[in-house]
């Protein structure tokens, strides 16, 4: 070529083919026949052509994005979900965007659909204002949403979320059996709907276990982090009375505060056992190894994104608004042992 970025009619004189044609071969293959389509392959690698996406996508009036919603960029438990969302749609035309609440909580996030920006979303944030949430499934773009992890029990997007209920109830019944009769827990952020649902997982499994619930056990962590973590810690070193195991509403939870217990000279788990909720990449590596329970964070993110996509494609039934739970698993390992 002459140092100029090549078109697409270099690409239809090198394949010897019309414009038209090429046109077709990229964006409909399944038009043209198979000969032609190995021509304009051909063509477009030597002349080395790219498509203008951007061209592209304001033709058809769509971004070929999707947008992922997260509470906290640098929490490490989206990662996998990420990774599973990403594996579905590097099979499709579609590209992953993803941004963290905190920066466009107060804009309004219709502009994403009506700028083109993304064709639908993946909401992993729970404390999404309800007065935005209510404009955006009443809007033509409502049938583009999904949440996945956390969700809003009072709106009808669909959800993909693990067993938070049953994971905290297996964490109480392990604990259990190794003897522990004296058990608390450390909750995650206020109002927050894992929160809400491992707590009464854990109310639920020591009531039918036959277990006395001592609320001087149960501390308001208010977070799920490493800082929570060690102010319950320093809450719990406080109590004139305390638990022999404690769960917690994260791996991170747990991390902190076993590390505070650990620099005010207790050790676990042989003053104290800990459960934590997740299995993020380092539970099993922390001293000592987390238990844990397990969720498929990588099934959440697949589950959610091949879900949207069939929205997307008009694969699913009006007003179908399923829920999709994934199971856990209890994870045992050296925080834990016997009373």
């Amino acid at each position: 070529m002459d140092g100029k970025s090549p078109k697409i009619q270099d690409v239809a004189t090198v394949a010897g083919v019309s414009t038209a044609t090429v046109s077709r071969a990229l964006s409909n293959p399944d038009l043209v026949s198979e000969k032609t389509r190995e021509l304009v392959l051909d063509a477009v690698k030597r002349t080395g052509y790219r498509v203008n996406r951007a061209a592209k996508n304001l033709r058809k009036r769509q971004s070929d994005a999707i947008l992922a919603l997260l509470p906290d960029l640098g929490n490490p438990f989206f990662s996998q979900i990420l990774s599973g969302i990403e594996s579905v749609f590097t099979t499709s035309d579609l590209s992953l965007l993803v941004s963290d609440t905190k920066g466009i909580r107060e804009d309004n996030l219709l502009d994403y659909f009506m700028d083109m920006r993304a064709d639908g979303m993946i909401i992993l944030d729970g404390a999404i204002p309800r007065d935005v949430l209510t404009q955006m499934q009443n809007s033509a773009f409502g049938n583009r949403i999904i949440f996945a992890c956390e969700w809003k029990p009072e709106f009808e997007f669909p959800s993909v979320r693990s067993d938070n209920f049953g994971g905290a109830v297996q964490a109480v019944e392990h604990l259990h059996s190794l003897g522990h009769r004296k058990i608390g827990h450390i909750s995650g952020p206020r109002n927050n709907v894992l929160t809400k649902e491992r707590l009464r997982g854990v109310e639920s499994a020591m009531e039918q276990l036959g277990l006395s619930i001592n609320r001087d056990f149960f501390i308001d962590g208010g977070a799920f982090s490493l800082d929570a973590g060690a102010q319950a810690a320093r809450s719990f070193m406080e109590m004139t009375e305390r638990p022999t195991a404690i769960t917690c509403g994260s791996d991170l939870i747990a991390m902190g505060f076993i590390s505070e217990t650990s620099r005010r000279g207790l050790k676990v788990p042989d003053d104290i056992s800990v459960v934590g909720f997740d299995d993020i990449e380092i539970a099993g590596s922390f001293i000592p190894s987390l238990t844990t329970i397990r969720q498929n964070r990588t099934q959440i993110g697949v589950l959610a994104a091949s879900y949207l996509l069939d929205q997307l494609a008009n694969r699913l039934p009006p007003q179908t608004t399923p829920v999709q739970q994934v199971d856990v698993k209890l994870i045992p390992r050296q925080s834990t042992a016997p009373l």
